[in-house]
């Protein structure tokens, strides 16, 4: 039976190469790696350097993130149980991996339709305190979209296949994406979470013609800056008291544990007297 779980690829991907670094581990001399799927109805399977890597992937999915030595990658796609890379449906590609980056290489369909791979970099830097970093790439066969959050347009203007940014707060926002210079969306809305220190890429893949937009998520964690986190509670309050609190419980018990030994000490001295 085939398999179509990221472990699975990752580790047919690793036992392809003939690697035995772990996943999510960017070292001075390897880069990450993570693969979208958004070729929609097209199931395929993944060469790289010639060698079966991923096998049976589905439309929507995504693998890895693998961690690679930096160098090139002949990457192509074949219909699922092809002998070989011979006759592929899309490629061979070239993906050059530069040490100490992340990418995320994404099959999808250009504007007009027609199936493409693009390697995008994602941005590691770190966020401030308190915010996340939301991510929206445009990789469906559609023209240019605005992204909404609420009602809200807070990306205009997006084309296949580009991608914007923002550092936002963290917490979860109902977004959506219409066609540029409209508000009715064409996918979602749908709550997207953007995490503390993390970053969030939303794709949107499929077709418009073919009315198969979706989206996909992907996260990377690990953008933490000083602080990890913000104080919890109104004003950072709660935090505040907290640590009061804990300050009074240990001299609270420091001064139980004096007394103790204090009235100890007083016992014996006392019996020493009497014994004298």
């Amino acid at each position: 039976m085939r398999k179509t779980t990221a472990a699975g690829i990752a580790a047919g991907l690793v036992a392809a190469l003939g690697l035995a670094l772990p996943a999510s581990a960017i070292s001075d001399t390897s880069a990450d790696l993570s693969v979208l799927h958004g070729i929609p109805d097209t199931p395929v399977d993944v060469y790289v350097n010639g060698e079966l890597t991923i096998d049976d992937f589905q439309p929507g999915d995504l693998a890895g993130p693998l961690d690679l030595p930096a160098g090139d990658y002949e990457v192509a796609l074949t219909a699922t149980d092809a002998a070989d890379d011979s006759s592929p449906v899309l490629g061979p590609i070239t993906l050059t991996l530069e040490a100490t980056m992340s990418y995320t290489a994404a099959a999808h369909l250009d504007e007009a339709g027609d199936p493409t791979v693009t390697a995008f970099s994602n941005d590691l830097s770190a966020t401030a305190a308190g915010e996340g970093r939301l991510t929206v790439r445009h990789v469906a066969a559609a023209p240019a979209v605005d992204v909404l959050a609420g009602d809200t347009a807070v990306i205009t203007g997006l084309v296949n296949p580009d991608e914007s940014s923002l550092d936002l707060a963290a917490g979860t926002i109902s977004a959506a994406v219409a066609l540029e210079g409209t508000t009715d969306p064409v996918i979602g809305p749908a709550d997207v979470t953007v995490d503390e220190g993390a970053l969030t890429i939303v794709y949107a893949w499929g077709s418009a013609e073919a009315g198969n937009l979706d989206l996909a998520v992907q996260n990377i964690t690990g953008l933490h800056s000083s602080p990890d986190g913000v104080p919890s509670g109104t004003a950072g309050y709660l935090a505040e008291r907290d640590a009061q609190m804990t300050a009074l419980w240990i001299v609270g018990a420091a001064a139980v544990i004096a007394f103790a030994v204090t009235a100890g000490v007083v016992v014996v001295r006392r019996r020493a007297s009497q014994d004298a």
